[in-house]
């Protein structure tokens, strides 16, 4: 084969498997590349990353300023020990990450495989298959690169590229011959599309996505199969998919940025007023010390004054403190592993435990205010049974208490429960529309069945609705076995059957249903038809009004119990009818241009004057303890939007049978209009008596961005909303989704019917954009995917759709009730340590720094240093980071249960009220305050000071070792009153970290390390000296009273006065937690109920082409790539679609992960 993409045709004459040929082509190899950096280019490279972050290029800059000696009265190693530190942990991690990511590339490019050179099978590496290239891959292997089947283990070794024109004998023999061409679609990142022909024997032939196995992918349950190499190495679609990911950031990390601004405008204004101070000393006293500090050549006040400014710069510089950033990374670490390591959030059965799949988002789980949840899998189980049938007119269902015995079906599935024994009787009688029924059932699908043992039947359905469905005709006697790309067997009454399977055509989530088209043994050609009673209802024959209006009952009769319907018809065809429908549809497969539009039409054209057999309905239970959940996070003043593919009725009862709309609300609306107008109206709502008009719109522009927020308005009592997606696409509209945000945002619950997943994305991003809130989408399947990634916080849950949505969220579990836990425990922790930690650490540098401004006033502005210059090395980097870490990380205000018992602890953090810009504000007031303390205490205390012996203390390196230690025992103090939650760790934290100050402290202060290193250490004997004093520690200890008095009365005041919420539990006597309310099963309604079709093309195609085969290919879902692939464990952002198998059914999946 000789592949060509987009080049043209130059020689029609071409040899089997021609490498030269191929190569002149310079496609790309197969070897890929995931590593960032290598030997020579990591040092270099990373620096110079890294250096572009603000902080670190800030520092860079301070130590070029205390390199030069007219400005720096600081040591080079004060700036220098701390960047250091920080670039090498860095480098450390980086390093680190990259070794991995060679070693994975090597691991893969160094794989073996069979390619077919010169007419025989040699095995090659991964790295050196070229496109054009035929491979072999056996089962359980890797898929090499992306492929184009063209033949595998089946008895007929049918080439599988293009349905009923291409099918034919090929012998293991003859492969090693056959010569085409293949020109496609240049390298690109769509997983859903593939164009490209094959020219084979003088015919040319369409290919698409359906022939194409992916790089990444499984096989599965076939020996071997042959595939010729279209895209090789950084060509494929994994890799083109694999690009960097847009990276989500907290509300915390926004504000963040805006006070690292402030701060650094705030540096510049102090050492503007120092330096102007300096400007003003040097002119009225500088001239008195020209005589022992003489003063170089043209200096004066002015110049004086502009170096003085870049001295305090440097001085100064710990209002930014570089060790921030490195202290949030190992808080935000630490509490992800908590989240991993909790065995409440692990499912026993499912051997899943919860994960953070990200590291940066865990205080933004303490402040979500609104949670977008899918319905099916995430609030259900997604685990499906037949459960209730109307046929010809008459419903069947109604529980008995005695089970049926299907003993007599030698076939039946064990598991299956029914009790309805009118059924089975009206089968046995051999009824003919129950018969058509259930044939219909038997008929109408793209199951797979397996049969390992003789009897022993398991079906691999697409979805547990086609399971449970197949599953029940089985059991009523009509039992589907087995399937060919042309026949479908069954096993009727006993009796085994063969139909021919002429044309499946798909389902879409345009069309709603589906329908193929058999021939019976008899010769009569049928179309069997299933889909949502709506879709259905519109292609029925006049002659099925009747039954419908019956079935129509039985339908809003199933809707009360919260059962997913389908509606059933057939259609007898005639013969020539159906042949020339048949060229019709063979012209529109083979289409290269509008395939899938011309195919709905054709199919338009045959679905029509349908009879109605029925409607089946099946059961999808609730997971374990949703309703508690929901009103947990309901309690905590969380609002919960459902955003769902199933229809109105079908939703709306699940929505009272998980406690979201209750009785007791005051109104529940309903919008389902046709036109935009009507709409409109039905969206104004008066919920309170002080509403106006038009939503109350607060509009601000930052940074150059126009923003309109809609604000939150009081409401008179509880409202809920139900909305249907054909009147959601109206009222996203621009001139009308502010009214819809306004109304949903003021009731409790918002429930969106008929949703398409865009749809689902844009109902997130309308919340994010207009309200002042952070939002979470959690969901369990592939059309959840784009709701997940639009909200503030992604999470997944690994259920009965696959992996897909666990791939591309920031955490995952695997039961919806674990939801509780991850906000109320794990999110409300690390939103309160995040917060204390950042108040805490502005607070020691600020106080730290304040000092120095403050002894700006009495050395002359000259830029001496307050302190010792080790101790201002080792203060953020030793004396002061183990002990907010360790408070960081471990701090809770009240326990777990306290936590589930009082949900309206976690209110603090939607409203902001633990860190923001005004909290920040007393920040800074309270370090002024103790800055004061601590400068004028010991400075007062100092002067004029002797010794017990009469020797003067008074002295410049004794108040600098004095104001230091009062500052840090200070500093460490209100530490301990910020700690809630004292632990052995945090104990050995601040007590370790106070006795390795002194110890550091007389160790350099000593005689030996003066001697050793004069010019580092000048402050010889002054510890010895003047902590031997009793007035040294009194000081200390009246500086400490001080610092901390004014937070102990605040406190005490507060708690007498006003005391919040944390303080009520906090002083509440333990009491045991109040047992869980009991639910209501559900509500029983009149309304109708409808099926939820998945979001994603059916499998017509595959079971026709015969690539959905029980022997035939099929791909295991990403996750063992993911574990064994560099590309996917390395790149932040990836996307693959593959066919699988899993084991309750097949799949088609969009992937997204980290």
């Amino acid at each position: 084969f000789i592949c060509r993409t987009n080049e043209p045709i130059e020689n029609s004459r071409t040899d089997s498997n021609d490498r030269e040929f191929n190569l002149s082509f310079k496609y790309a190899n197969n070897a890929i590349k995931t590593s960032k950096y290598n030997v020579f280019t990591f040092l270099p490279l990373n620096l110079f990353e890294q250096f572009q972050r603000l902080a670190n290029a800030y520092f860079v800059f301070l130590l070029i300023l205390q390199l030069i000696p007219q400005i720096s009265s600081l040591s080079w190693f004060t700036t220098v020990v701390p960047l250091l530190l920080v670039l090498s942990i860095t480098l450390a991690k980086d390093l680190s990450d990259d070794i991995t990511r060679h070693k994975n590339d090597n691991h893969v490019n160094n794989r073996k495989v069979e390619v077919l050179i010169n007419g025989e099978l040699k095995s090659e590496k991964w790295m050196n298959v070229q496109v054009g290239d035929i491979v072999k891959l056996e089962n359980n292997e890797f898929v090499t690169a992306d492929l184009l089947l063209l033949s595998s283990s089946e008895p007929l070794n049918l080439i599988y590229i293009e349905t009923a024109e291409l099918d034919g004998l090929v012998s293991n023999i003859s492969i090693l011959y056959i010569s085409g061409e293949v020109r496609c679609e240049p390298p690109n990142n769509r997983l859903d599309k593939f164009t490209g022909t094959l020219t084979m024997r003088g015919e040319t032939f369409a290919l698409d996505n359906e022939r194409i196995l992916l790089r990444g992918c499984t096989l599965r349950n076939t020996e071997w199969c042959f595939g010729l190499v279209v895209f090789g190495g950084p060509d494929t679609k994994l890799m083109q998919n694999s690009g960097k990911s847009v990276f989500k950031r907290t509300s915390i990390d926004h504000l963040m940025n805006v006070l690292v601004m402030f701060i650094f405008g705030f540096l510049a204004f102090m050492c503007t007023i120092l330096s102007i101070g300096n400007a003003i000393w040097e002119y009225q006293e500088g001239n008195s010390f020209i005589t022992f500090l003489p003063r170089a050549d043209g200096a004066n006040a002015s110049l004086s004054a502009f170096l003085t400014f870049w001295s305090y710069v440097i001085i100064l510089n710990t209002v930014v403190p570089i060790s921030l950033y490195v202290s949030v990374e190992i808080l935000r670490l630490g509490n992800s592993y908590f989240i991993d390591w909790d065995r409440k959030m692990y499912h026993v059965k499912s051997d899943t435990p919860a994960q953070a799949r990200t590291t940066t988002l865990n205080e933004e789980l303490g402040q979500i205010k609104y949670i977008f949840s899918d319905k099916t899998g995430t609030l259900t189980q997604n685990i499906m049974t037949f459960n209730r049938c109307s046929i010809n007119g008459k419903s069947y269902g109604k529980s008995s208490k005695k089970k049926i015995d299907f003993s007599w079906n030698s076939l039946a599935d064990s598991k299956f429960c029914f009790h309805d024994h009118k059924l089975v009787e009206a089968v046995k009688s051999g009824s003919p529309e129950v018969r058509a029924f259930f044939r219909l059932l038997a008929l109408c699908h793209t199951v797979m069945a397996e049969e390992k043992t003789e009897g022993e039947l398991f079906y691999q359905a697409q979805s547990p609705d086609e399971g449970a469905l197949v599953t029940a005709a089985r059991n009523f006697g009509f039992v589907f076995r087995s399937r060919t790309p042309e026949t479908i067997s069954l096993v009727e009454m006993g009796v085994p059957t063969t139909y021919e399977l002429l044309a499946v055509l798909d389902f879409n989530n345009v069309r709603k249903r589906m329908s193929v088209i058999v021939r019976s043994p008899e010769g009569k050609l049928t179309l069997f038809c299933k889909g949502a009673d709506t879709i259905i209802y519109e292609r029925l024959h006049p002659s099925s009004s009747k039954l419908m209006e019956v079935t129509t009952e039985h339908l809003n009769e199933y809707a009360g119990e919260g059962l997913r319907t389908l509606a059933l018809a057939y259609k007898d065809l005639d013969e020539d009818e159906f042949e020339k429908w048949k060229e019709r549809h063979h012209e529109a497969s083979t289409s290269l241009e509008d395939r899938e539009a011309k195919l709905d039409t054709i199919y338009e054209e045959i679905e029509k004057d349908l009879l109605l057999l029925g409607a089946s309905a099946v059961e999808d239970k609730l997971q374990d303890g949703v309703p508690q959940t929901i009103e947990q996070l309901a309690k905590a003043d969380i609002k919960i939007w459902v955003l769902t593919g199933d229809k109105q009725e079908t939703a709306e009862n699940i929505g009272y049978s998980c406690n979201m709309l209750r009785e007791e609300m005051k109104e529940i609306f309903i919008v389902a209009a046709n036109t935009a107008e009507e709409v409109r109206e039905e969206l104004v709502k008066k919920m309170s008596p002080e509403s106006g008009d038009e939503p109350p719109i607060e509009k601000s522009r930052l940074l150059g961005k126009k923003s309109q927020v809609v604000e939150d308005e009081k409401v008179d009592g509880e409202y809920g909303l139900v909305i249907n997606g054909h009147s959601l696409a109206f009222a996203l509209q621009k001139d009308m989704q502010l009214e819809l945000l306004r109304t949903a945002c003021m009731c409790q619950a918002v429930i969106c019917c008929r949703v398409t997943p865009l749809q689902k994305a844009q109902v997130v991003e309308l919340v994010k954009k207009h309200k002042k809130a952070v939002t979470l989408a959690i969901g369990d399947g592939a059309n959840d995917v784009s709701m997940i990634k639009t909200a503030h916080i992604g999470v997944g849950i690994s259920g009965q759709e696959g992996m897909q949505a666990v791939l591309s969220s920031d955490f995952s579990f695997a039961q919806f009730r674990y939801l509780q836990r991850l906000l109320l425990v794990h999110g409300r922790w690390s939103y309160l340590r995040m917060c204390k930690f950042l108040r805490y650490f502005f607070y020691k540098n600020f106080t730290f720094t304040f000092v120095h401004f403050w002894y700006g006033f009495f050395c002359g502005f000259s830029a001496q240093t307050v302190y010792d210059e080790w101790f201002i090395t080792l203060y953020n980097l030793v004396y002061t980071a183990l002990p907010v870490i360790g408070l960081s990380i471990f701090d809770q205000d009240v326990n777990d249960r306290w936590s589930f018992q009082y949900p309206q602890l976690y209110a603090p953090g939607q409203l902001n009220q633990y860190f923001s810009k005004m909290a920040f504000a007393r920040i800074l007031l309270h370090s002024c305050y103790s800055s004061l303390v601590l400068f004028f205490i010991p400075w007062a205390a100092m002067c004029d000071t002797v010794r017990d012996d009469g020797k003067d203390i008074a002295d410049y390196q004794s108040f600098a070792l004095l104001a230091q230690t009062c500052l840090l025992i200070a500093v460490s103090v209100q530490m301990g009153l910020d700690t809630y939650y004292w632990t052995a760790v945090n104990q050995f934290f601040l007590w370790g970290s106070l006795s390795v100050y002194f110890a550091v402290t007389f160790t350099m202060y000593s005689n030996g390390m003066y001697l050793i290193f004069t010019s580092s250490f000048p402050f010889i004997g002054t510890a010895r000296n003047s902590l031997n004093q009793p007035n040294v520690w009194l000081t200390i200890f009246l500086t400490t009273i001080l610092c901390i008095l004014p937070v102990v009365a605040k406190r005490f005041l507060f708690i007498q006065l006003k005391p919040t919420i944390n303080d009520k539990v906090r002083q509440a006597k333990a009491v045991p937690p109040p047992l869980p309310r009991k639910f209501p099963r559900r509500r029983i309604s009149t309304r109708r109920s409808g099926y939820a079709f998945s979001h994603a093309r059916g499998y017509g195609d595959l079971v026709t082409s015969g690539l959905a085969e029980n022997h035939v290919i099929k791909l295991e879902r990403f996750l063992n790539v993911v574990l064994t692939t560099p590309t996917v464990c390395t790149q932040k952002h990836l996307t693959i679609k593959s066919r699988i198998k899993t084991r309750g059914h097949n799949k088609y999946f969009v992937i997204w992960g980290h």
